[in-house]
């Protein structure tokens, strides 16, 4: 056993210090900037590379539920989230005409964190930005892997930009088409579109906003969440071809021609979209068998458990990833089998969110509006009942017993 040296990362935070050194994370997105975090907290020397020129953020609002929140403590950051974000404790499912279906309490988060927290994307990624820089970590734009190769004892990579490094250890967080995956196992594991796609934009929130109220509609679904005491975003899910291409010019109409039959609420809000903000995301998920990990290199995230966003689980599922890499990479033994030990722990619980997620995407989608009264009659005798046995899952620790050498944050 070597020799167990504590030292002062944080003023506030005592850590061991680590068998892994240095660690490479690709990918600058919510996964990588708190994997860059969770690991320079512990004292790592992190560098963190992104293809993307810049810290900009394409994306809307995201709502990080009661496990999401626990993943934020752990990396300092939860009263930043909570001071700019929205709680809230319920769902509301209404039909596509705004009349009421059922409510469901969410039973997520503890005394310290509540049940659900959303903000605005570009909000969370500019707090995790703030904690990976505070925990020493550099980012890096503008740059890739060009090259990479694992000798056993570590792994050399060369960048884009020419330059080259070694490091302990190499983590992937870039994305669901990541090409780190690609590097590790081929193309074997793509990601698998699911035939719908989600139209996303934020507005302003009218006062009854004051949690999730989700519209079923004929094979669609519309959903509003608020963000701010000021805003919420809207979504909106519809099938489309997979090889659609439709111009951002054009998302405005198009999503107003989407939204024709609901009304109520929707109805106001269709009226009031905005010429530009709207994004549009094709619907994909990814699965990776585990492990996760060839050697030393290891992805996480979308790149290795991309899923539907009906739980608004994804990023949750990302940070808990980087707390548990953190966490096994901090235990007295090689680096291969804490990787291993990362997906096996991890590759239960993410493809529970990927079944439970999918399996209600594609029972909403399924709903027509011959069908929507048999439907609010199944919900209101299932929801409940489903809703807290999910959530008691993911109210469970996600994190394993701490090995005895080291002192968690």
């Amino acid at each position: 056993m070597r020799s167990r040296h504590i030292f002062r990362a944080f003023p506030d935070v005592e850590v061991a210090m680590m068998p892994v050194r240095n660690a490479l994370v690709v990918g600058a997105g919510i996964g990588g900037l708190g994997a860059a975090a969770a690991l320079g907290r512990h004292g790592v020397d992190v560098e963190v590379v992104e293809v993307r020129p810049d810290s900009r953020v394409v994306g809307v609002g995201i709502n990080q539920p009661g496990n999401s929140l626990r993943a934020l403590d752990v990396l300092g950051v939860l009263e930043e989230c909570l001071a700019v974000g929205y709680p809230y404790d319920r769902n509301e499912h209404l039909d596509w005409q705004g009349r009421p279906i059922v409510v469901t309490p969410c039973s997520l988060g503890t005394d310290r964190v509540p049940p659900n927290n959303a903000l605005a994307r570009a909000d969370l990624h500019r707090i995790l930005l703030g904690a990976a820089r505070r925990a020493g970590a550099r980012i890096v734009h503008g740059v890739s892997v060009a090259e990479l190769v694992d000798d056993g004892d570590g792994v050399s990579v060369t960048f884009t930009d020419g330059r080259a490094a070694r490091f302990d250890v190499v983590v992937g967080f870039d994305g669901i088409r990541s090409p780190l995956r690609r590097r590790l196992f081929g193309d074997a594991y793509e990601p698998e579109y699911t035939g719908f796609a989600v139209w996303r934009v934020t507005l302003p929130r009218p006062a009854e906003v004051t949690h999730t109220m989700l519209f079923h509609g004929d094979r669609s679904n519309t959903g509003v969440i608020p963000l701010s005491r000021e805003e919420m975003y809207l979504l909106h899910v519809t099938a489309e071809p997979e090889d659609a291409r439709y111009e951002p010019a054009d998302f405005r109409e198009l999503l107003r021609r989407r939204l024709a039959g609901y009304g109520g609420l929707v109805a106001e809000l269709r009226e009031d979209l905005p010429l530009e903000g709207i994004v549009y995301s094709p619907l994909s998920e990814v699965h990776l068998p585990a492990p996760w990990h060839v050697g030393r290199v290891i992805v996480l995230g979308d790149a290795a458990h991309a899923s539907a966003p009906n739980l608004t689980q994804g990023a949750a599922m990302a940070l808990e990833d980087a707390v548990v890499l953190a966490d096994e990479l901090a235990r007295d033994r090689p680096v291969e089998d804490s990787l291993a030990a990362v997906s096996a722990a991890r590759f239960g619980r993410t493809k529970l969110v990927q079944d439970v997620s999918h399996g209600i995407l594609v029972t909403e989608m399924s709903i027509t509006a011959d069908g929507l009264e048999e439907f609010a009659m199944n919900l209101r005798e299932h929801l409940p009942g489903q809703a807290a046995f999910i959530e008691a899952e993911l109210n469970k620790p996600f994190r394993l017993e701490r090995s005895a050498d080291v002192v968690a944050p």
